[in-house]
């Protein structure tokens, strides 16, 4: 390991490529600590942090996960970037039905710079309606500073409301420059190397609170008084373990179709007749299904939670709010499953053309054998994914489970559970294995071994 360490930084471009990418990340830590200027500080951290319960500490802390952002604390990086996601999701979706943007897609490298053009300006009109949205929130808690606000009444100044929102607006949009910046003269995916900064840095702070006990006061064989014990200990070192390596033979898994190329004769030479293999990943979908249906499940709590708290008369409002708590009871698993199935299959019939496939298939000269070019091939092709899309769903169901039976079985804590599946180890073992394999093209460019070779 010292010997690949070495190799990676003797490298002159590739070591400047990952100090850069160090440094944008240390920005983006840092400001993610600035809060935006007149929010009372001390008492945000009262209310999200003790008095958020249910849907709104869920609300919140499944946002953190996977946009980046710190809605329990208003600073300057708080929406993170989650309106940059969403615009993406929009125009890739848009995609698939307006013409325009689907021509634009099939220009090639033209097309796509032009579509993150209209991202980018989507992405700043998204940040301005959800940071007036939160600056909103905030000011209807009373978390405003009262130097602020008006005298009479209460009400706060609308230069302060313009300046916060401009503020978070600009946030977002800085993060969305440090991403392309790390794309561009860094190394990985910017923006989901910003996304699994966050993740481990809320995640390495409640592991530590959650074992210091243990060491603090010696280990036991059985944990007492909500301690982990010995046992629980080695239970879950032995299960993330295998969690981890279960979500990399799956990520990686393919399912390789065998094609061959058309022979051509040119003169007295044959050219062609060559066998190659066309890669389907069975799991198509990625991380996409458990954030859309974890997300959709929130509202429903979100509400119902709100109805039983102005209605606390209401036992059926008070039913419905606890079916909707997440990892609470049988009805509320069996949704998270089946909504993580019916986005798979269609975020992959989004992202999956087979009839597009097929297509190139016939004009490159390749064929699958036993199926005719064009309308057969793309009918096989289809088959085959809605095959392999029911084992990496219920591959992403039984991740997505996970963190919620550990911290109901085992009475770990949830922020500890989520190592153990769920979004959040799916993102990083991706952008884990994305970055090796960026690292890997930089050595073996230079007739090194990779990192994962011995």
């Amino acid at each position: 390991m010292l010997e690949k360490l070495r190799v990676i930084f003797s490298i002159k471009e590739l070591r400047t490529k990952i100090l850069l990418t160090l440094l944008l990340l240390a920005i983006y830590r840092v400001g993610e600590q600035i809060p935006v200027p007149g929010i009372n500080t001390e008492k945000m951290s009262a209310v999200f942090g003790q008095q958020a319960t249910g849907g709104l500490r869920d609300l919140l802390d499944q946002v953190t996960v996977f946009a980046a952002s710190r809605l329990d604390q208003a600073t300057i990086f708080g929406l993170g970037i989650m309106p940059y996601i969403s615009a993406s999701i929009i125009f890739q979706l848009l995609g698939t039905v307006y013409p325009p943007l689907e021509k634009l897609q099939k220009e090639g490298p033209a097309g796509y710079k032009k579509i993150n053009e209209y991202t980018r300006y989507a992405t700043v009109a998204i940040c301005l309606i959800q940071s007036y949205v939160y600056v909103a929130m905030l000011i209807g808690r009373g978390l405003v500073r009262p130097e602020y606000t008006h005298a009479d009444g209460g009400s706060v100044y609308t230069s302060w409301i313009i300046m916060a929102v401009l503020t978070m607006t600009a946030g977002t949009t800085f993060l969305m420059w440090l991403g392309e910046q790390i794309d561009e003269y860094g190394i990985g995916n910017g923006i989901s190397l910003l996304i699994m900064a966050s993740i481990l840095a809320r995640m390495l702070p409640s592991l530590y609170q959650e074992l210091r006990p243990v060491f603090d006061e010696g280990l036991e064989l059985s944990g007492s008084g909500g301690k982990i014990g010995a046992d629980t200990l080695l239970i879950l070192m032995s299960l993330f373990v295998a969690v981890v390596a279960g979500v990399i033979f799956i990520t990686r898994g393919q399912r390789r179709i065998i094609t061959q190329s058309a022979k051509h004769v040119r003169g007295r030479r044959v050219y062609g007749g060559a066998r190659d293999y066309l890669p389907l990943l069975v799991n198509q979908a990625g991380v996409m299904p458990i954030i859309f249906a974890s997300s959709l499940l929130l509202f429903p709590l979100a509400l119902f939670q709100s109805l039983a708290n102005m209605y606390p008369q209401s036992t059926v409002l008070t039913a419905l709010a606890d079916v909707f708590h997440r990892g609470d009871g049988f009805w509320y698993n069996g949704m998270y499953i089946g909504l993580i199935y019916f986005f798979c299959y269609f975020w992959t019939a989004i992202t999956f053309n087979p009839k597009d496939i097929a297509d190139r298939l016939k004009d490159n000269g390749s064929i699958i054998m036993g199926h005719r070019p064009g309308r057969r091939t793309a009918e096989y092709l289809e088959k085959v994914m809605v095959r392999i899309t029911f084992v990496g769903a219920g591959f992403l169901a039984a991740v997505a489970i996970i963190p919620t039976i550990v911290a109901d079985w085992m009475g770990v804590n949830y922020q500890i559970a989520q190592f153990y599946g769920g979004t959040s180890l799916l993102i990083a073992v991706s952008v884990a294995f994305d970055l090796v394999q960026k690292i890997d093209s930089h050595i073996v460019m230079r007739n090194y071994k990779g990192l994962l070779e011995g």
